[in-house]
């Protein structure tokens, strides 16, 4: 028999519901015995993933193969693979004996062994004293390792897990990690899990899918998604992150803060904008000295644990500084950071384009609103155009109703002396805000763009 390299095979799947986009044209591949992390905030669409991998859900759009098995609209028990869910779903009038064997008693197996399969089962899980126990009597922990007995006496080939430890308090969840990890080990199978926990993806995983907005963001090992995120939002997601606006000088020369720095990225072109990442372990903090690259006061101090946590307020930017040293709040300390550790990241954006059209001279709409714009010339009235706006120049109002349009913040990037907002309109379209102005995610906006910011641009066909 072939070894079939890529046990499930994700092909271009979107999922609808309704007019909402869960999912829009993933692909993914799974390599038979990897333990694949799917992370993400709420609603970026990893639930909805996995619940299409189980079956649970069929896939608006696209294909989904396990084992080289077209299986998209497989009913889920006729599918090679087994969930564990958050809420452990566990049969309340059947004792922990049962609820494992139940799967294999539906498959008709001898008594000898489903016998014999429920105790290497409950091995696996180290509840070997617990097999008559009422579900009921169980802690959270002890519940947990039923439901995954449960799904791992099946010897299913894909083990699907949704965020299994949720509902575990911290050390509870640190422990059941080590052992998730030895039983991956053990069983040799596939594991796909959901969380929202970066710790969690970063501890278990041979690879991590960072996913937001119904689309996979990044693939990689757990050392390539924190050391070279893609964009900016694996950067801010996954662990603590320094994000600047910068200036690729040329090749190895990065400027930000208005200092230069030497660094080890090329090919970025030159006198080009870029994101830098500099992670807090990675800047070196000392009392001030010529060897400083940046000089400046430190703002905050909290001690960690194992290293203290530090603001330092350089030249009107912030820099998060973890150190094994604590430095007093209003010292001034120097700081220097290794070419090595500048991650350079291409801009996803340096301004909000948007689709329109040019209503007459001096109006335009977009985003399902009218504005009015500066005198435009040489562009006929009813023609379709780009519309050019800076992030800084759009104005947010607390109170919905003084916007010309309205949406809800729901991604927040501190960048060192700005927060760079992410703002879904009531169009269902993305507005990209710079502003000093503290907001929360969630909060609802009144949007104004100012006529003089409005760049309109002809699209030639």
């Amino acid at each position: 028999m072939q070894d079939i390299k890529s046990i499930i095979e994700v092909n271009n799947v979107s999922k609808f519901f309704g007019e909402k986009v869960a999912l829009d044209n993933v692909s993914l591949n799974v390599k038979k015995g990897e333990f694949v992390t799917i992370l993400g905030p709420s609603g970026c669409g990893k639930t909805t993933l996995l619940r299409l991998i189980a079956g649970f859900q069929t896939a608006s759009e696209g294909e989904i193969k396990i084992s080289g098995n077209e299986i998209t609209q497989t009913p889920p028990h006729k599918r090679p693979v087994n969930t564990v869910f958050q809420k452990y779903a566990l049969f309340p009038h059947l004792n922990v004996y049962d609820n494992i064997a139940f799967g294999l008693k539906l498959k008709k197996l001898a008594k000898q062994l489903i016998e014999k399969k429920v105790k290497a089962a409950l091995r696996m899980v180290g509840m070997t004293d617990y097999e008559y126990r009422d579900v009921n009597s169980l802690s959270g922990g002890q519940q947990q390792r039923v439901a995954i007995a449960r799904a791992i006496v099946n010897e299913p080939e894909v083990l699907l897990l949704d965020e299994p430890l949720a509902a575990l308090d911290l050390k509870m969840r640190k422990d059941m990690q080590m052992e998730l990890k030895a039983m991956h080990k053990t069983l040799g199978i596939t594991f796909v899990y959901v969380t929202h926990d970066q710790e969690e993806a970063l501890t278990l995983s041979d690879t991590i899918v960072v996913m937001s907005e119904g689309r996979i963001q990044q693939i990689g090992t757990p050392t390539d998604i924190y050391n070279e995120p893609i964009n900016s939002f694996v950067a801010d997601f996954i662990g603590e992150s320094n994000i600047l606006n910068g200036t690729m000088v040329k090749d190895k020369l990065v400027r930000f803060c208005g200092t230069e720095f030497d660094c080890v990225d090329e090919g970025f072109g030159e006198n080009v904008p870029v994101d830098v990442v500099v992670r807090p372990e990675d800047l070196y903090i000392f009392p001030v000295s010529d060897k400083a690259q940046l000089t400046g006061i430190v703002q905050s101090s909290i001690f960690k644990g194992v290293h203290y946590e530090m603001t330092i307020l350089c030249s009107g930017y912030e820099f998060l500084v973890q150190d094994y040293h604590s430095f007093d709040v209003g010292s001034e300390v120097g700081l220097l950071v290794k070419p090595a550790d500048i991650h350079i990241m291409k801009k996803e954006r340096t301004c909000n384009t948007f689709e329109g059209k040019l209503v007459d001279a001096t109006h335009v709409e977009f985003l399902g609103v009218t504005f009015e714009c500066q005198p435009v010339q040489g562009i006929d009235n009813g023609a379709e155009v780009k519309v050019e706006v800076d992030f800084d120049k759009i104005i947010l109002q607390d109170n919905e109703e003084d916007g010309t349009l309205t949406g809800e913040i729901k991604f927040i990037l501190y960048k060192g002396n700005h927060y760079h907002l992410t703002v879904w309109s009531d169009w269902d379209e993305n507005v990209f805000v710079d502003t000093n102005d503290v907001w929360d995610d969630g909060d609802r906006v009144g949007i104004t763009i100012p006529a003089e910011s409005i760049r309109v641009i002809e699209i030639k066909k």
